[in-house]
């Protein structure tokens, strides 16, 4: 299982920055840096009724694909296109920070916060406290917690570390189960999300968004994640009811990502003449 063996590795990494030095030191970035963006109230302003609002996504590699393009080998200019994302109609951005399974960065959250002005997801797998620090500190806008990798105290306690932190919470289901005990655990949250894909088998179907979207109560706003690639996906979410898409694969792989956005958001019909 995929999700498993990436707990684990990132359980013994973190271990390695249990210093009482390093939090201090988060501590103190904390204190001198912005407060964050609103994440949850750029979703909602920036929705229409032909599209969701967009999440894009800074992704290099993926456990299950490598390398998302061959150059990536070489270099991966996760600046330009958080740039390119900014400038043809993203309304926010995920940034990968996983760095042995995604091949991610805090750093690069960092230098897109300082030159990007989108309210930004630390994507990460988060399992220890300190994360949350080096989220904030690192220029994050939200986090993400998964449900599947949380015991459902660590999740409530989680919640609550970032809330106090001012960062917006998107909580990740994937079936029933993961969505009732949100709605149960932390009816006050705001952000749902809804992983088209499979954690244990890395693939995906935008079923699972279709489902348990009707499970949702209204006041909460719907994150679809994964699996969307076209144009009639995203009318799919739409007629579902969902407020925001994360997109990563086929935007990164696109090769005109200003079109890729703006099939998935509708705003040009391809002629067929």
């Amino acid at each position: 299982m995929i999700l498993s063996r990436i707990l684990e590795h990132k359980k013994a990494e973190l271990r390695h920055k249990q210093s009482r030095g390093y939090l201090s030191e988060l501590k103190k970035r904390i204190q001198d840096a912005p407060g964050p963006l609103g994440f949850a109230v750029t979703l909602e302003a920036t929705r229409t009724g032909s599209s969701p609002s967009l999440i894009a996504e800074v992704k290099k590699a993926s456990p299950s694909l490598g390398l998302l393009r061959p150059e990536f080998s070489d270099r991966f200019d996760y600046l330009q296109i958080a740039k390119s994302y900014h400038a043809h109609g993203a309304s926010a951005l995920s940034v990968l920070t996983d760095k042995d399974f995604f091949q991610g960065s805090l750093d690069y959250l960092r230098e897109i916060k300082q030159s990007v002005p989108l309210p930004a997801l630390n994507k990460e797998f988060m399992v220890d406290e300190i994360q949350f620090y080096e989220a904030r500190a690192y220029g994050a806008d939200a986090v993400l917690l998964i449900v599947a990798a949380l015991e459902r105290q660590q999740l409530i306690d989680f919640y609550a570390l970032a809330s106090g932190l001012g960062l917006d919470v998107l909580i990740e289901t994937h079936h029933e189960r993961e969505l009732d005990r949100v709605l149960e655990r932390l009816p006050e949250a705001r952000l749902i999300g809804i992983n088209n894909r499979d954690l244990k088998t890395f693939t995906t179907d935008l079923e699972v968004t279709l489902r348990l979207a009707k499970r949702i109560p209204p006041g909460k706003l719907i994150v679809s994640e994964s699996g969307i690639h076209q144009r009639a996906d995203v009318v799919r979410l739409v007629e579902a009811g969902i407020h925001a898409m994360l997109v990563g694969e086929s935007l990164i792989r696109a090769e005109d990502t200003a079109a890729k956005i703006r099939e998935l958001r509708g705003v040009q019909v391809p002629s067929h003449a």
